[in-house]
């Protein structure tokens, strides 16, 4: 398609991030069980069900531009979730996993930002408050999940098992020992 117009644009937008959201409908179970902590584990289910929402919000947003709801591949959120799905075969401990899977959940998180922001900007530029206030809508609910999980890495991080923090940094001086 050739793209000759903000709304041209938009559209394509809103394809590329209605395919991000349908992957991440089918990560997110994975994910979650993967998790070892159940704070985790919860907030994974529960953005499940929150991202089959934005799914909705997106099919609506479709609807009040006149396109239909029909997804682009998203290479961006493609490769994402092939790093989580990388992440998740590592062999770690529980606590060192449940990091990696926060940090990997947060990079998705942060795409999403960025991708709704943006869309949003469009949809205000071309004056379609409906369309605005939907996607501001996931924009905020993807940066609360992005809190959610910083709030649990935190507390994870506070309470991971001294010797699984003290091997970490006993590694890193061995690193850097040898590097000199």
């Amino acid at each position: 398609m050739k793209i000759q117009t903000l709304s041209n644009l938009l559209s394509e937008e809103l394809k590329d991030i209605y395919d991000a959201e349908k992957r991440l409908v089918r990560a997110l179970p994975k994910m979650a069980k993967a998790a070892s902590t159940p704070d985790l584990r919860s907030a994974f289910e529960e953005h499940l069900s929150v991202t089959k929402k934005h799914v909705e919000r997106l099919e609506q947003v479709f609807d009040l531009l006149g396109v239909p709801a029909k997804a682009k591949p998203c290479a961006g959120m493609k490769g994402l979730i092939e790093e989580g799905e990388e992440t998740m075969k590592e062999d770690a401990a529980e606590p060192l996993m449940d990091a990696a899977l926060i940090g990997a959940a947060q990079r998705v998180e942060h795409y999403e930002m960025a991708a709704y922001g943006t869309a949003r900007a469009m949809a205000e530029r071309l004056g379609n408050q409906e369309a605005v206030d939907l996607l501001q809508e996931t924009l905020d609910e993807e940066k609360e999940a992005d809190e959610k999980l910083t709030e649990i890495a935190e507390q994870l991080l506070q309470g991971m098992d001294a010797s699984v923090a003290e091997e970490t940094t006993s590694s890193r001086s061995r690193t850097r020992t040898s590097k000199a």
